[in-house]
């Protein structure tokens, strides 16, 4: 073969390979572009302040421990709204407290990122708990319901082995339930109450952590819901305020002594939020009426606005935050 024709050849040869390489990479380009149009697509912008239900509220009181169902305006836990990723796939999710408030915020988100979920909750609470159940099961996740009273060191024990049994494994624990009622006075809280108020905030998650703990391998999660109340306390929230600032601390202490295991350990501060701890004592009802209109945002905030903070902090792309507690109180409190 002569250099023309090696030439011509080489020509020929090089413009097919670009015609092939081409073919091959602009399906690839358009899939892109589609993509990211889709990803890219932008969204209405929300005004904060006017997004949720603000006060004047009606009066209302439930008996403790108060249902979801029954509050006007009924709170958002996200059930229409919160929309998952794929962030948790394959997560297995013990929540206590998880028929309301911020617990069924990380239930629903949960399950919507995939992740499996047990709830906990007291007996009297079955109505909010059957929906947060169905709601799991709509996003065809497994959802083990545990009723029961987490004063009992007992029932703590067997919860999480029923949790353990129910999703086949534990990785993300969230100790969420808590007690809370209003006294003008220290003098009007007596021994029984204080003690309902630390069993169930402070000796529960004290509990079920040491029942988990076995189960969690690395990667796992603990999350502690705090309170703005534990930097700011109200002077009718004397021993639930306490409890708060323990939560905290409990947070910050095991987060050291867990990171070495690859257990990470952190904490959701939130308040004021709309929930049936407002309703059933949680609030005088002079409180209750302009409740949140205190904060810059001049509302309460709802669950539904924290359950991204939740799935945050359980997934695998926070894994450098351990110790750490996520204020949500619109614009007041801290951190």
């Amino acid at each position: 073969m002569n250099e023309e024709n090696k030439i011509s050849r080489r020509r020929v040869l090089s413009g097919l390979g670009a015609t092939i390489a081409a073919a091959t990479v602009a399906p690839a380009f358009a899939t892109t572009g589609a993509l990211h149009t889709e990803l890219s697509s932008p969204q209405d912008l929300q005004d904060p302040t006017t997004k949720f239900p603000k006060p004047p509220f009606k009066g209302q009181s439930q008996s403790w421990p108060g249902l979801a169902g029954q509050m006007d305006p009924r709170p958002d836990h996200g059930e229409t709204s919160y929309k998952g990723s794929g962030r948790l796939k394959g997560r297995r999710a013990l929540i206590t407290g998880g028929d309301s408030g911020m617990g069924r915020a990380a239930a629903i988100a949960y399950a919507r990122e995939g992740a499996d979920v047990a709830i906990n909750y007291l007996p009297a609470e079955e109505p909010d708990a059957r929906e947060v159940i169905a709601l799991i099961k709509a996003e065809g996740r497994k959802a083990v319901a545990i009723p029961g009273d987490l004063r009992d060191e007992a029932f703590c024990q067997r919860l999480v082995a029923e949790a353990v049994r129910g999703l086949g494994s534990l990785d993300i624990l969230v100790n969420n339930a808590a007690r809370q009622q209003t006294h003008p006075s220290i003098l009007d809280i007596s021994t029984e109450q204080f003690d309902w108020t630390m069993k169930t905030n402070i000796y529960a998650p004290f509990w079920i952590i040491k029942a988990a703990l076995p189960h969690l391998q690395p990667g796992s999660v603990i999350i502690g819901t705090t309170s703005k109340q534990a930097y700011d306390p109200s002077g009718d929230l004397y021993d639930y305020a306490q409890t708060k600032a323990a939560t905290t601390n409990y947070v910050k202490s095991l987060a050291k002594q867990l990171g070495p295991k690859g257990i990470r350990v952190n904490g959701v501060a939130p308040g004021p939020i709309w929930t049936p701890l407002q309703v059933s004592g949680g609030a005088t009802q002079e409180k209750l009426k302009n409740f949140g209109g205190q904060t810059p945002m001049g509302r309460p905030g709802q669950p539904a606005e924290l359950g991204s903070i939740y799935v945050q902090l359980a997934a695998n792309d926070a894994s450098f935050s351990t110790g750490q507690v996520y204020g949500a109180a619109g614009g007041s409190g801290q951190p």
